[in-house]
């Protein structure tokens, strides 16, 4: 998996963590073996190639909860201690759905300074997520919050399941997008099928912009034939209005 990254300051990304080294504790960053999905194993490489040892990096920035990703809220939020002496203050880092992780920030930082979240900044981020996603790109949105040392004191007893700190009014602090290409024999495949009849079907938990560019590449959606979202957004409606019988391909 390649990625790429945009804006992101120096966090704890990734749940995913490198398996031994042995016999070989000299294999390169991008070949070693990680215990962890696709998407985290990316993050982990990326992280240790740009700031260096990712597990001496969680050890001075401790987890004391957690909320795991789930396919209801798109997005894992965990908060960590911070390695300043003079500020004991706690870190929320949150991951997921782009679309989610910006509904839920105030601010943003913009070449190293923080700034209010306007209409115009909601349309570039938009430009820039339809983008990537348009490659066949996997792409997640990044943020951070630090919790106020007057209401969440060194000790504080944090609640994963009653969510007893804020997951509003965050900084959005980046973009990043992954590619997990298919492999080399699934358009010849998908050919095989289709001149044998066989109705090919793909079942992804990837962003629809996303399925759908990885669609079109190894052609289970053929050149010229239109999705619900293609003939929406030709026609300038909502998606509930396109006549069904004129939808060739369907992805939502």
């Amino acid at each position: 998996m390649i990625e790429r990254s945009c804006g992101l300051n120096h966090q704890p990304l990734s749940n995913a963590f490198f398996c031994p080294l042995r016999p070989n504790p000299g294999t390169p960053v991008l070949k070693r073996e990680v215990n962890g999905d696709a998407s985290e194993a990316a993050l982990l490489k990326y992280v240790e190639l740009t700031i260096g040892n990712v597990m001496d990096y969680r050890r001075r920035h401790k987890k004391v909860c957690e909320i795991p990703f789930n396919s209801s809220n798109k997005y894992q939020v965990s908060i960590h201690e911070t390695e300043d002496p003079n500020d004991p203050s706690y870190l929320l880092v949150m991951k997921g759905a782009p679309e989610r992780i910006l509904s839920m920030c105030s601010t943003i930082v913009i070449d190293g300074k923080e700034m209010p979240v306007t209409e115009e900044i909601k349309k570039n981020y938009d430009n820039a997520y339809v983008e990537l996603g348009g490659m066949g790109e996997r792409v997640l949105g990044f943020c951070d919050y630090k919790l106020p040392l007057s209401d969440f004191p060194p000790g504080f007893k944090f609640n994963a399941e009653e969510a007893n700190f804020p997951l509003s009014g965050l900084r959005f602090v980046g973009l990043m997008s992954m590619i997990d290409p298919p492999r080399a024999a699934v358009p010849d495949a998908v050919s095989k099928c289709r001149s044998a009849g066989i109705k090919v079907i793909m079942v992804t938990g990837d962003h629809p912009l996303t399925a759908k560019a990885i669609a079109r590449s190894v052609g289970i959606i053929s050149e010229g034939s239109e999705t619900v979202e293609d003939i929406a957004q030709r026609l300038n409606i909502d998606l509930h209005e396109v006549d069904p019988r004129k939808v060739t391909r369907l992805l939502s």
